[in-house]
């Protein structure tokens, strides 16, 4: 870990022991440890009550606002890790990009680029753009005691999405287009994409964040051979440049099926797999020395109790063909999802796997 970081293991020594960084390190476990993708909010009503009237990136800024949205799920559910309560456009914004996250539509960019003009805005990010998160690091850090928690970044493909296409798109078509017909403009904007994202991982270790996931979110829409050439080179060199502090590191993106040989081969501990491959299968994929997070459908959550203990009693059994196992849904909790039901899909794991 670098030497300024925050040891938080050191300062909470359950920590290192969690079923959670145990699973990520592929050890013994004694119970299957399970957190969910966006977790810290959507469907809580104490998550909407605290965000009434607070625009998505300004409480993305204020440190007393992370904490306790971070902490809510913890509360609630019982899991086993907290997900830091941010947005992957958070670095973007912090650097200067003019950009905002309207509602009901997602990240919106003023000016799109598409040339070597529209680089000059991704200038180099520093702790001191981001210190809010370092002071709400910290402070979680503190609150949480021995539950772990999770830094975490977008990665440069789906940054660079919503850079290129000025907002969320279906198809990526003017992304893949300019990756395609560009390759000197493609690689200059993942390259200070890919220096802006360790930027802000290190920052969330450093403030003694216990471990950190990559979102990748829109890179399903690639072709293998595509995703070798132009991404998997940068999300090495992220998942190369944390290796020396120390903290597992989590690869998750949607739509990945045909994709997961090539994230094993990125260089993160674990592996994220939405619902679409079965988690026995997509261990034959990743390959061995990997462990995988996922992978229950989000949409399931609405059906009766008894279809959700079946289908999460089967990803749990397809889980065991890992080397290690974080029980997630395969994408974020929905906004209409029933918070009684994740707390009742949380006992179930932890009894169910326990050992």
């Amino acid at each position: 870990m670098a030497a300024d970081a925050l040891d938080s293991s050191a300062a909470h020594p359950a920590l290192g022991d969690s079923a959670f960084l145990r699973a990520c390190r592929r050890e013994a476990v004694p119970h299957t440890p399970v957190w969910y993708m966006r977790q810290a909010g959507r469907s809580l009503p104490e998550y909407l009550r605290i965000r009434e009237g607070v625009p998505m990136l300004e409480a993305c800024a204020r440190p007393e606002l992370i904490v306790e949205i971070t902490l809510q799920p913890v509360r609630r559910y019982g899991v086993d890790a907290a997900i830091f309560f941010s947005d992957i456009m958070v670095p973007l914004r912090a650097i200067g990009v003019d950009l905002d996250i309207k509602p009901g539509v997602g990240p919106v960019i003023a000016d799109p680029i598409r040339d070597a003009a529209g680089l000059d805005v991704l200038r180099e990010l520093t702790p001191d753009d981001v210190s809010y998160v370092t002071e709400a690091v910290r402070g979680l850090v503190g609150e949480l005691g021995g539950t772990p928690l999770i830094g975490f970044a977008g990665a440069p493909f789906t940054l660079a999405s919503y850079l290129i296409e000025g907002g969320p798109s279906k198809n990526h078509d003017l992304t893949k287009a300019l990756m395609y017909g560009r390759p000197d403009l493609w690689a200059a904007l993942m390259e200070r994409l890919t220096e802006i994202t360790i930027a802000f991982l290190r920052v969330q270790v450093a403030a003694g964040a216990s471990a950190v996931q990559l979102f990748d979110s829109w890179v399903g829409a690639l072709a293998p051979e595509d995703y070798r050439a132009s991404i998997l080179p940068y999300s090495r060199r992220i998942f190369a440049a944390l290796e020396p502090l120390g903290v597992p590191r989590i690869h998750f993106g949607v739509g990945t099926g045909e994709l997961l040989g090539l994230m094993g081969e990125a260089g993160a501990d674990v592996v994220g797999v939405d619902w679409r491959v079965p988690l026995d299968e997509a261990a034959r994929r990743v390959g061995p020395g990997k462990a995988l997070q996922g992978n229950l459908d989000p949409a399931v959550l609405y059906a009766p109790w008894e279809t959700v203990e079946r289908r999460a009693r089967d990803v749990l059994a397809r889980g065991r063909a890992a080397d290690g196992h974080v029980f997630n849904l395969g994408h974020g909790v929905q906004p209409s999802t029933d918070p009684d039901v994740l707390k009742r899909l949380t006992d179930l794991v932890h009894e169910t796997s326990a050992q």
